[in-house]
């Protein structure tokens, strides 16, 4: 028996949808086919936490999930009635689990058309990596994605040319056997068939029956000015082919944005940034004009005389746009760092200590941190 879901992912029951989403990206990041090239237990793992994602992530998927419990979600076949997409194709992406839950239960416990199984195409993943001038201005991307084409040798049938599917003996092209479990009669698929209602006595040679072979595709992703890290883009129809006519699945692209080494984006709001600057002592006390990095450039700004330290400076305009709107742009705020000089000279070390003999003289109104702290003493001790 396979982990139960909610252990998969390293989660409880009770974790909110935050949480499991978060579980889900540090694991998958972890285990990714990409980071580890040839390690079938990598990949194995990616499966699993694919698998487990994808239906803890749908409330419908998830609720179903927590009522029937995982031994149900197996004897179902998973949460996708067999159509269920392929990974460790390369190409950094995973299949997910087409198919309708509702009818999966549906047949589980009674009910049921008798006939041939259709299913929708599986959901695709793919991750992309992107820097942050990259999602601050958009870009598009053409990626190349593993996926299925019809055989071009059977046009689909699996047959061998000449040749033609036959009606199942197992479950007379129903697709389905019924099988009695204490009080229940199970609906599952047919092992026979697999599900098509077919038995294929000479198999075409290229697809070997499945009617489909391995292929790729490159798709143009438009990733919009704003996007954050962790956010994601559905490309409808562009995931794996139905069965019998089923509508294809779509192809889900994960954004990540590496982290930059100057600017941090506002975990509050993603359309502003943030930045250390550091200036002289000298620039803190008698005000100046500095230059300031920007993601398109460096730009100048005044400190005003008397700057203390820690203090923000906000420069309108210059942080990333609104993922909704591109004419709103957040601001660029700088966190000013008073640097304490070091390895001084001779002379400087004189001219610092001539200054603090004239600083003792300076009125407590002159060093406003200085008069708070020894007011609060005398507060305290008064």
């Amino acid at each position: 028996m396979s982990k139960d879901f909610y252990e998969t992912l390293g989660v409880s029951r009770s974790s909110s949808d935050d949480e499991i989403k978060k579980a889900y990206r540090k694991l998958a990041m972890k285990y990714h086919p990409d980071r580890n090239p040839d390690n079938k237990e990598a990949e194995e793992k990616f499966k699993e936490i694919q698998k487990a994602y994808e239906t803890l992530s749908d409330p419908q998927k998830k609720a179903a999930y927590d009522q029937y419990g995982h031994a149900a979600f197996e004897q179902a076949g998973g949460f996708g009635g067999g159509a269920g997409g392929f990974g460790g194709f390369g190409g950094g992406f995973s299949g997910s689990f087409g198919g309708d839950f509702g009818d999966i239960f549906s047949q589980m416990f009674g009910g049921g058309g008798q006939r041939q199984p259709n299913y929708q195409g599986a959901d695709l993943q793919y991750g992309v990596e992107i820097s942050l001038e990259e999602a601050a201005v958009g870009l598009k991307k053409q990626i190349t994605i593993p996926t299925h084409a019809e055989c071009d040798a059977c046009h689909g049938s699996g047959a061998k040319a000449g040749t033609q599917a036959t009606t199942c003996r197992t479950c007379g092209g129903t697709g389905t056997v019924h099988v009695r479990q204490a009080i229940f009669q199970i609906q599952q698929t047919c092992p026979t068939c697999h599900g098509s209602g077919k038995e294929i006595k000479d198999p075409c040679n290229k697809c070997h029956g499945e009617g489909r072979v391995k292929t790729t595709k490159t798709v143009e992703v438009n990733i919009p000015a704003g996007i954050d890290d962790g956010q994601r883009i559905r490309l409808t129809g562009e995931g794996e082919l139905g069965t019998n006519g089923a509508p294809a699945g779509d192809l889900y692209i994960h954004v990540s944005v590496r982290e930059h080494k100057i600017f941090q984006r506002d975990p509050h709001n993603p359309m502003d940034l943030h930045c250390e600057l550091p200036i002289s002592f000298t620039t803190a006390a008698l005000g100046g004009e500095v230059e300031v990095p920007t993601l398109n450039g460096k730009v100048k700004m005044n400190v005003p005389a008397g700057t203390q330290n820690g203090k923000k400076l906000r420069i309108k305009g210059k942080g990333v746009p609104s993922v909704r709107d591109n004419r709103a742009i957040g601001d660029l705020y700088c966190h000013v760092i008073v640097e304490t000089p070091i390895n001084l000279t001779d002379r400087q070390k004189e001219l610092l200590a001539e200054f603090e003999k004239i600083a003792t003289g300076l009125d407590r109104s002159q060093t406003p941190r200085q008069k708070g702290f020894f007011d609060k003493l005398k507060e305290m001790f008064d």
